[in-house]
């Protein structure tokens, strides 16, 4: 029996395709997509290798960003009391700005006797509302005398006396009086 002969098929002949233009696109394609694709398995490559650097310079931001809110945090109370007394000094710079009421307060305060100790003062027009605390009423009086004395107020009544509940020693009490013009 004669040997086989294998049979050899080439869909590209070598010669004569690579001498016609479609021979030279189809040669030129295939060379450029082979560079392409090994340019693009290197960028995917790129890509792989720098996931692992975004990721530590990620968990270090979060540990930032939780170290930062930590010190906002514990700075939190220190803010808001400041801001408080910022709001305090300013309505304390506009009462001051108005003297005559600067000047009241400051002919009741000389007149206080050092038993009594106020808890509120309310102005409002001309009307002045005190209220306060002594160790007595020999305070109080003495308080009321003063202010009589005085030539700024006029119409001194005394609104309430009472004991306090918490301290039997301790006397609660409120005035009303008027300004003087």
């Amino acid at each position: 029996m004669p040997a086989k002969k294998e049979a050899v098929i080439n869909l590209l002949p070598q010669r004569e395709f690579e001498a016609s233009t479609a021979g030279r696109i189809l040669k030129w394609a295939l060379s450029s997509f082979r560079i392409i694709v090994v340019l693009t398995e290197m960028l995917v490559m790129a890509a792989f290798l720098s996931r692992f650097w975004l990721d530590a310079r990620n968990s270090d931001l979060n540990e930032q960003i939780v170290q930062k809110q930590t010190v906002i945090l514990s700075s939190k109370e220190i803010e808001e009391r400041f801001r408080l007394d910022q709001k305090r000094l300013l309505i304390l710079s506009e009462l001051s700005a108005i003297s005559p009421l600067s000047d009241l307060i400051g002919a009741i305060v000389s007149y206080l006797p050092t038993s009594v100790t106020f808890s509120s003062i309310a102005i409002e027009g001309d009307s002045v509302d005190l209220a306060g605390t002594s160790g007595g009423e020999l305070g109080i009086s003495q308080f009321m005398a003063n202010l009589e004395s005085s030539k700024k107020l006029s119409g001194i009544t005394l609104t309430r006396v009472a004991s306090d509940t918490e301290n039997s020693l301790v006397t609660n009490f409120a005035l009303k009086a008027s300004a003087s013009k």
